[in-house]
């Protein structure tokens, strides 16, 4: 019953023989055989086990200590990530998507900006000759007599 205890504490609290034999200063195989119910550990002993346990020294002694079946658990905790991925993704997906229109729509209008551009530029003549109308020229003839000389 002990050596069941020991082993499904151990189990339950994530550790390996090797780190309990160095939180206890003591060596692994000395763990494995007791363990094993090859040995017991001292009052003493059997005391700082229980505070690495957290747990009581007549537990240890007591009826037997299950272990975690955690198994359904973790496939719980495994199916919330991967639902929690699953919409990360999505959210991912749909703001590329998002920028990509829009970077396709600017794209868009700038070319059809260009070429209107292109087709205004085009529809423009223009002469070497420059032609102004007569209350044009008075009006310069005006400007350059009052302006002074220098």
């Amino acid at each position: 019953m002990l050596n069941e205890n020991i082993k499904n504490c151990r189990k339950n609290k994530g550790l390996t023989q090797e780190e309990v034999a160095v939180r206890l200063n003591v060596v692994r195989q000395t763990v494995s055989k007791w363990e094993k119910g090859y040995s017991v550990p001292d009052a003493e002993m059997l005391k700082k086990i229980a505070d690495l346990f957290e747990t009581d020294v007549s537990k240890l002694l007591g009826s037997t200590i299950e272990t975690k079946e955690n198994t359904d658990e973790i496939a719980e905790q495994l199916s919330r990530i991967n639902e929690q991925l699953i919409i990360k993704n999505k959210r991912s997906r749909r703001i590329w998507k998002i920028i990509g229109i829009s970077l396709l729509s600017i794209l868009v209008i700038n070319i059809i900006l260009a070429i209107c551009g292109a087709i205004a530029f085009n529809s423009l003549t223009f002469s070497e000759e420059t032609v102004v109308e007569e209350g044009m020229v008075e009006y310069i003839e005006e400007e350059a007599e009052d302006s002074p000389q220098a």
